[in-house]
């Protein structure tokens, strides 16, 4: 796409900030937030709490590799992800209506399966747009993005909820989805090179794309699965400490529970916006390795640092550990899976199937995390957290290839076809 038309690309990037800053609140649905709200208004205890939740999750994963393969496959990226987001927020919107076991249990699965489809569609058309020279900088600015959009989000919530109790973040979440909406439609179509948005390598307007590689790819790639395990792993650890910090936090307090988890939300969002920058900026001069194995390296810090006090402002700071690690995680996470499926034509298929062992990570994560709180405590559960994230932490340091190619042209200039890691 050497012709393409700079105002147009100005505007699709503007487009995308805006989609990301509203899609973060809609994208997760109800989040964390659920837990409190199972808690403390439905009264529901931590292990069902946490069983819920994983039912919830593996419902989603049936949907992401398929959901992956659609976004490779279709030209209609903007109408995908306009229809997930009214999906999301439609199912999440009917749980103060039907707040018994089941139907939670299948509106949640609802919005986790349509959920799926905004990773690998932000990334897809970030890439159709920018290209390879240009992606790790993008992501990092889609990532900043997001995490601005939680922090304001969550403070909205934290300080409506102070005032009108925790069933106010259902509004909050409606508003969201509607200027998603907007924003995602307002994304130029024209602007979106769908084979490179696929991955295929950055052509000129003349040259013919390559034809995608067979699905067999996905379990050739060795550094790709052990990628998998490793993302697996940081979400077998990650996933349930916030929901446990906001199950403490509402215990000592019921009427605070929700506006000191948006505290935590907040703190979180904060940091992860100029670690998300720093990915954007430096990674690809510094390694891909190294920022996701950081990444993985903070979670068994986190996890014991929260044994040490049950005290709110201490729980709330080490909050901001979340957000080195998760700023890291999510921009750093798009970035390797491109440069492990170069000229592939299956990179989003690739990205649904390692979010596929991401979400069976976050899956295990909240019902494990749940049944350790009953059986031995809040203290036992962080710790066994950690100790996963360290084993993840091991298998990258040893198993891993950093995964950075070297300098890309500039758009509008033909590479040379590499099969790069991919090949492997």
């Amino acid at each position: 796409m050497s012709n393409q038309d700079p105002d147009q690309t100005r505007r699709a990037g503007r487009a995308l900030d805006a989609a990301n800053f509203f899609l973060a609140d809609v994208r997760d649905g109800l989040g964390p937030y659920l837990a409190v709200y199972l808690l403390t208004e439905q009264h529901w205890d931590e292990a069902r709490i946490g069983l819920v939740m994983s039912i919830a999750t593996i419902a989603g994963i049936v949907a992401q590799t398929p959901a992956g393969a659609l976004v490779d496959a279709t030209r209609a990226k903007r109408l995908v992800m306009a229809v997930a987001a009214i999906m999301v927020t439609s199912a999440s919107l009917s749980l103060p209506l039907f707040p018994t076991f089941l139907p939670v249990a299948i509106s949640q699965g609802i919005a986790q399966a349509a959920a799926v489809i905004f990773p690998p569609a932000i990334a897809a058309v970030s890439l159709g747009i920018f290209g390879h020279a240009a992606f790790t900088g993008r992501i990092g600015r889609n990532e900043t993005f997001n995490h601005a959009g939680n922090a304001v989000a969550a403070g909205l919530a934290g300080l409506s909820a102070y005032w009108f109790g925790p069933a106010v973040v259902f509004y909050l979440l409606g508003a969201m989805a509607v200027a998603s909406l907007a924003s995602i439609l307002a994304i130029p179509e024209r602007a979106i090179d769908h084979d490179l948005a696929r991955g295929l390598h950055d052509a000129d307007g003349d040259s013919p794309h390559e034809q995608p590689s067979g699905l067999a790819v996905l379990l050739t790639c060795r550094p790709l699965l052990v990628f998998a395990i490793c993302v697996l792993l940081f979400h077998l650890s990650n996933a349930a400490m916030l929901p446990l910090v906001g199950q403490k936090l509402a215990l000592q307090d019921r009427n605070m529970g929700t506006s000191l988890m948006s505290a935590c939300i907040v703190a979180a969002q904060i940091v992860m916006v100029p670690f998300a920058m720093l990915v954007g900026a430096r990674a690809d001069s510094w390694g891909h390795k190294r920022f996701f194995l950081a990444a993985l390296l903070i979670l068994p810090i986190r996890g014991a640092l929260y044994t040490l006090s049950d005290n709110p402002f201490w729980l709330v700071g080490v909050q901001l550990l979340d957000g080195v690690g998760a700023g890291i995680f999510g921009a750093i996470f798009p970035v390797i899976v491109a440069d492990l499926m170069r000229n592939t034509g299956r990179f989003n298929v690739a990205q649904g199937a390692v979010i596929t062992a991401q979400s069976i990570g976050a899956a295990l994560s909240t019902a494990l995390a749940g049944f350790v709180v009953v059986g031995a405590g809040y203290s036992a559960a962080f710790i066994t957290l950690g100790a996963v994230a360290a084993i993840g932490a091991v298998i990258c340091f040893l198993a891993l290839p950093e995964t950075r190619h070297g300098a890309l042209p500039p758009r509008g200039k033909t590479a040379m076809p590499t099969s790069g890691i991919a090949a492997e």
